[in-house]
């Protein structure tokens, strides 16, 4: 990124942090992502290559540090790093406030959402035993429209195909309301109520969906009413 030529802090730090795609860096870092395919897991429409060169500007800036071990990279953050954290959840919350008063078809992506979903999932209300959950989105086709996740001990790992184990629970969706749940903008009474979200199974599962299904951590933010066309 060519710099702005200016000694003002602002712009100084600007040339590190407002370079393309590097606030999403970022944010997947904030989010406990610390490997690679991690990374590119909440950043799919990002090259590897760039996300490669992101990585490297930012050790090279001191935000984070990078080991090797056992032939596998970690990404941490430093102490410059997590300073950053207050900015990218004010970015965040500016974002849902002012930002998003309409999702485009091209802004919704099921996998980036279900990646989300798996990282906040209350896996403590999950039954003491291996629990399978499948999401199917009745919108989607086939070969995109599903994916599992398998809670265990504390533990969740989300599958793109089927791992073999019987399932507890399935949900049911289209992916703009499920969208829409995660951020907020539908409430999960409603969005049971009317059919857009179906429950299919686990009776304990069903009733305590909305505890466990953790919303986004935005999906608080207070948004303007809307102006009156």
């Amino acid at each position: 990124m060519k710099g702005y030529g200016q000694f003002c802090p602002v712009a100084k730090a600007a040339e590190i942090v407002g370079e393309r795609w590097t606030p999403l860096v970022l944010r997947e870092l904030f989010c406990g992502s610390r490997h690679f395919n991690d990374l590119r897991r909440g950043l799919p429409q990002m090259s590897p290559s760039l996300l490669s060169q992101r990585l490297k500007r930012l050790e090279r800036e001191g935000v984070l540090a990078r080991t090797d071990a056992g032939g596998r990279t970690t990404y941490t953050l430093t102490p410059a790093g997590e300073e950053l954290r207050p900015l990218v959840e004010v970015l965040g919350s500016w974002g849902q406030r002012w930002a998003r008063a309409h999702l485009e078809e091209g802004d919704l992506d099921a996998g980036l959402l279900m990646w989300d979903v798996k990282r906040n999932v209350e896996t403590s209300l999950f039954p003491d035993r291996r629990t399978v959950i499948q999401f199917s989105f009745k919108d989607l086709p086939e070969a995109q429209d599903g994916y599992w996740l398998v809670g265990s001990r504390g533990e969740v790992e989300l599958c793109i195909k089927d791992p073999g184990y019987e399932v507890d629970l399935y949900v049911l969706s289209d992916l703009r309301s499920l969208t829409g749940v995660w951020l907020g903008d539908l409430g999960v009474a409603e969005a049971l109520a009317s059919g857009r979200i179906e429950l299919h199974g686990d009776r304990a599962l069903r009733q305590n969906f909305a505890a466990w299904f953790a919303l986004s951590h935005f999906a608080g933010v207070e948004r303007p009413a809307r102006r009156a066309a």
